[in-house]
């Protein structure tokens, strides 16, 4: 359904992929998101169906096959669909563009059947060639992405084929655990696409100078304009092939604009002046949302935990350490169990739920979260904020403070390193200066230098050219779509993407896990693998986790049929605006 992805911190939206302010005058808000484009009046808003909401960056591009970030994924969650989709209240796969399937052999081998009468937005016919043509796109060499190492069983690739234009067999080496939740994944046009593909150009293909009407799904919305820094605008997709009981068409609402608004404050004031619809607050704002929900005209529903997870990643891949025939210190440190754990000890967890979230969080020891109660392992230590055990590990590795302020390797070089996160996301900067001071007071100096969203992306899967982010990442349901995160060749195995081979025998373990997980049908006979990967990166910290938010989600009262859960929105094409 969803792939793991860096997310911004922005507040979700309706069709949004899920793997991270005071109140002011408005004239304030114009100049802090560094473009001023009003939307119209509400009432005329709800009155022609357009909702309207905010993320705080750009996105990277509009074609879903390259898609690693949130912000990208929202934009193109709009105008493509999968084979499945995933009911938010039962967290089961439920019929999307194949409206039914049978699983046989044993489970290896499984035949979808298409709906018919669904149409690309250029008219053209869905099939089965499409599907089988988007497999392929998946196991191209020249084609980087998230959806490989989902959707490879035992180092093997799933065979796809198209007995009819409306019938697609997929036969696995083996019987595939969580095959229902991996091919959700956007399907693809292949009499677009099918070309640029064989010639070796579809990397090149449906980037954000892309016109937005070139850009054909065959989902609720198609995109009819993008401003960078302003705005994306979508229109209902009159040919979209879901209906309602009465025949009428779905999705309800006419259009949808995404405003880009890279300041959180001014996000928030976009809210209350009624420029937005919807809106997940920040945990100092729930409050003033309760106040004032009636004036205001809004809803605010305490949603839950957050399903993803927020964390420091620490950078381990020699792509960025060795140069010139030198390799930096900082490899050794990170690689080093003795001072990782050190530096888990100085996070304090409890202040950045104080001091960043208004208490309206919760310690994380997990990327996945506790609202999976399958697959979350609630037997997990966490390492306690003890700044005087962290000193002693320290010593006692050999990490000496010469004087006060400054502590210096087994070689004598200063411990100091970079550490970023994204603009414009107040929490982070906040639980950033928390761990710099903690880290400073043990004499390791941390130079904080936060970018902006899609520099970061950058930074994370092409440049590598960083120390130490707190970044976000979308949850999931099921374990084995974070395998482009937790598999060592995965394109976001953040800490060393992309390893040939495993780098430690601890991630040949996690490999090794990844494949022992996927064997069984039943998730409970399945959990036990993914409570040992939990236990592993517990262990071996190159991650740790921080804290994990209560989401809220602020909305319209005029607006019906919008229910808000952890996992996402039910039926978000029934929602509208009530008419009046």
């Amino acid at each position: 359904m969803t792939r793991r992805r860096p997310a911004s911190g922005a507040h979700k939206h309706a069709r949004a992929p899920r793997l991270a302010l005071q109140a002011g005058l408005f004239a304030l808000s114009c100049a802090a998101a560094g473009a001023c484009q009003v939307a119209p009046p509400r009432a005329n808003r709800e009155q022609r169906q357009i909702l309207y909401t905010a993320t705080t960056s750009d996105p990277r591009t509009f074609n879903p096959m390259l898609v690693t970030d949130a912000a990208s994924g929202a934009v193109v969650g709009n105008l493509f669909e999968g084979l499945v989709r995933l009911d938010p209240l039962t967290t089961l796969p439920e019929p999307d563009l194949a409206e039914r399937w049978e699983i046989s052999d044993g489970g290896k081998a499984v035949t979808f059947h298409l709906r018919r009468g669904v149409t690309w937005f250029d008219g053209q016919p869905f099939t089965a060639r499409d599907v089988v043509f988007t497999f392929n796109l998946v196991y191209d060499p020249r084609i980087p992405n998230s959806l490989r190492p989902v959707l490879t069983v035992e180092g093997k690739r799933i065979a796809a084929s198209a007995p009819d234009p409306y019938t697609v067999r997929l036969a696995l080496p083996r019987p595939f655990g969580p095959l229902l939740y991996s091919v959700g994944f956007a399907v693809l046009p292949a009499h677009l696409l099918e070309s640029a593909a064989r010639q070796g150009r579809f990397n090149h293909l449906w980037g954000i100078d892309t016109a937005p009407r070139q850009v054909v799904g065959v989902g609720p919305y198609r995109m009819t304009r993008y401003v960078p820094a302003q705005m994306v605008q979508f229109e209902r997709n009159p040919s979209y092939w879901m209906k309602d009981a009465e025949g009428r068409p779905l999705p309800r609402l006419h259009g949808r604009t995404l405003l880009i608004v890279p300041d959180q404050n001014a996000g928030y004031l976009r809210f209350l002046s009624g420029q937005t619809d919807l809106y997940a607050p920040r945990p100092e704002e729930v409050a003033e949302l309760m106040q004032r929900a009636t004036a205001l005209g809004v809803r605010l529903t305490r949603v839950g935990p957050d399903t993803g997870s927020l964390f420091f990643a620490f950078n381990r891949n020699p792509r960025h350490y060795q140069k010139n025939g030198r390799t930096d210190p900082r490899l050794a440190w990170f690689t080093d169990p003795r001072f990782m754990r050190a530096l888990a000890h100085l996070v304090d967890k409890q202040a950045m739920i104080d001091l960043c979230f208004n208490g309206l969080a919760e310690p994380a020891v997990s990327f996945v979260s506790p609202a999976d109660r399958i697959f979350y392992n609630p037997k997990l230590r966490d390492y306690d904020y003890d700044p005087a055990l962290a000193a002693q590990l320290l010593d006692a590795a050999g990490y000496r403070l010469i004087k006060p302020g400054v502590r210096v390797d087994p070689h004598g070089n200063r411990l100091e390193f970079n550490l970023t996160t994204n603009t414009g996301v107040t929490a982070r900067d906040r639980m950033a200066a928390i761990f710099q001071q903690d880290l400073a007071n043990a004499g390791i100096k941390v130079d904080y230098r936060p970018v902006e969203f899609t520099t970061l992306v950058e930074k994370l899967d092409t440049t590598f050219d960083w120390d130490c982010v707190l970044i976000g990442f979308t949850g999931t349901v099921d374990p084995n779509d974070d395998a482009n995160f937790l598999r060592s060749s995965g394109n976001l195995h953040l800490w060393d993407p992309a390893e040939p081979r495993p780098a430690t025998p601890w991630e040949a373990e996690i490999d090794r896990l990844m494949d022992q997980g996927t064997r069984a049908m039943s998730p409970e006979e399945r959990a036990p693998a993914y409570w040992r990967i939990q236990e592993i990166l517990v262990a071996e910290l190159p991650i740790i986790e921080t804290v994990r938010q209560v989401e809220f989600q602020a909305y319209k009262a005029t607006l019906e049929h919008f229910h808000p859960t952890v996992w996402g929105l039910e039926r978000p094409e029934w929602i509208a605006f009530r008419n009046r």
